[in-house]
């Protein structure tokens, strides 16, 4: 468990800021190749939980389940163990499959479209990447989530409740955006405290070799061109991945 004085100075801590990923430079980055395997996390004991948001919203093809890689794996349980006394590492989402990434991308960019139709092709498109990742299975620039190195996370209660982070998981809006809290507007007491829930995962993720998307307080990378981006690695080492299907298996062996 940690120690109360490294929970309040993370908490005290602020996020830095960081741009927006350059794509092209992204997908760039070589993929050394990883055979772990995809677990779900639900096999975690406390002080994890699962929440497969998708799944439960109803969204086409989505998992009754958090798949990440085993290496990502331990590394939550160990953020999870990390933090304070009654608080949980609530995990969201983890790999993704294709059809999931590509329905989420679509639907953004349809809303975005019907609310800023004066956009051109170029600029609808980087609006909708600053939330959704652009769809791709290719080898070598997979979107990260279908890789099971990214993963969306936040944290919770005693009570398995959410803490308040200052928006919702996957609410597209500037607010969050990791940093964004750290800017002065007018001071309230559930902005003070969503900023040092917000602080709190942030550096807990940090501490165990995470790097965060700067435009989603939520969302986390390990291994895979994401995390070499902003980790400052010069590859990644997880590539696509799939599940470990009974139909898999028998191609495999047959």
């Amino acid at each position: 468990m940690t120690h109360p004085d490294r929970a309040t100075s993370d908490a005290d801590t602020p996020i830095s800021h960081y741009a927006e990923p350059d794509w092209a430079a992204v997908e760039r980055l070589s993929i050394e190749g990883n055979d772990e395997p995809l677990v779900p996390m639900s096999l975690a004991p406390p002080p994890i939980k699962v929440f497969p948001a998708y799944a439960r919203m109803g969204i086409p093809g989505a998992v009754n389940e958090c798949y990440v890689r085993e290496g990502v794996y331990r590394r939550l349980l160990a953020v999870a163990r990390a933090l304070p006394e009654g608080l949980s590492l609530l995990v969201l989402d983890g790999w993704r499959p294709w059809r999931v990434q590509q329905y989420l991308f679509d639907t953004l960019q349809a809303t975005i479209q019907a609310h800023h139709p004066e956009l051109d092709d170029q600029a609808l498109l980087e609006r909708t990447r600053e939330f959704v990742a652009q769809p791709s299975t290719a080898p070598m620039a997979p979107s990260p989530h279908l890789t099971g190195g990214a993963v969306d996370v936040t944290l919770c209660d005693a009570d398995g409740l959410p803490l308040d982070m200052g928006t919702l998981f996957d609410e597209a809006v500037p607010a969050s955006h990791a940093a964004a809290l750290e800017i002065e507007l007018e001071e309230s007491d559930r902005r003070h405290q969503a900023r040092k829930n917000r602080r709190l995962l942030y550096h807990a993720m940090l501490a165990q070799g995470f790097t965060n998307l700067p435009s989603e307080w939520w969302h986390f990378d390990l291994g895979d061109q994401l995390w070499a981006y902003y980790g400052g690695h010069d590859s990644a080492y997880y590539g696509p991945a799939e599940l470990d299907t009974i139909e898999s298996r028998w191609r495999r062996q047959l």
